[in-house]
């Protein structure tokens, strides 16, 4: 798999897309390797480059940056627990799997959550100026919809069941995403700014 063509056809082309990432074999070690570990970095090491370079500005009380310290623990926890998320999930969405008819197993529940995180790693850039994180609700909407488009390809989901399926597991994931971003934040030392 190149990792470029696969994040554009993902992007540009996802139906296609999906069928051909169904018929690869692929197992839990590469699919790290070749795609999630490279990418989930985006979001982290651009979190950390804007809250301890850039900061967050609010009117009349000024600039707040993340101290260095702070920031790379950051970057290394919320990374870590970004990784150990993402399989996390995939059990998750494995373990679902028989309640709509799907077919199980760990790597095609690896392989939906991978790569329908793509849109959300790769808008993870905007992190680099905080203000613009909210254009990354975008992604992650994009994001919904390449798990739906996948459903049918790589878990064999019956299509009366793709649209309950999809809204289960992508609850699932978003408490997952609440959970990674709020142990980031306690590590950069920013959660004091939401209360």
């Amino acid at each position: 798999m190149n990792l470029q063509s696969r994040i554009v056809n993902l992007l540009a082309k996802p139906k296609q897309e999906w069928l051909a990432i169904s018929a690869e074999s692929e197992d839990v070690v590469s699919l790290y390797k070749e795609y999630i570990i490279p990418l989930s970095a985006i979001p982290a090491v651009c979190g950390f480059l804007g809250a301890t370079l850039v900061g967050v500005t609010i009117p009349y009380w000024g600039t707040f940056r993340t101290p260095l310290s702070n920031g790379l623990v950051g970057l290394m926890m919320g990374y870590i627990v970004s990784l150990i998320g993402t399989y996390l999930a995939a059990v998750i969405v494995d373990r679902l799997a028989p309640s709509f008819e799907s077919t199980g197993g760990i790597i095609p529940s690896l392989k939906i959550v991978a790569f329908a995180s793509t849109p959300v790693w790769v808008a993870g850039v905007l992190r680099l100026i905080p203000a613009l994180g909210l254009l990354a609700l975008l992604a992650a909407l994009y994001s919904i919809y390449l798990f739906y488009l996948g459903l049918p390809s790589v878990m064999k989901t019956p299509p009366d069941k793709v649209l309950p399926y999809m809204v289960v597991c992508t609850v699932v994931l978003i408490v997952i995403s609440v959970i990674v971003g709020y142990i980031t934040g306690i590590f950069m030392g920013v959660s004091h700014l939401m209360g």
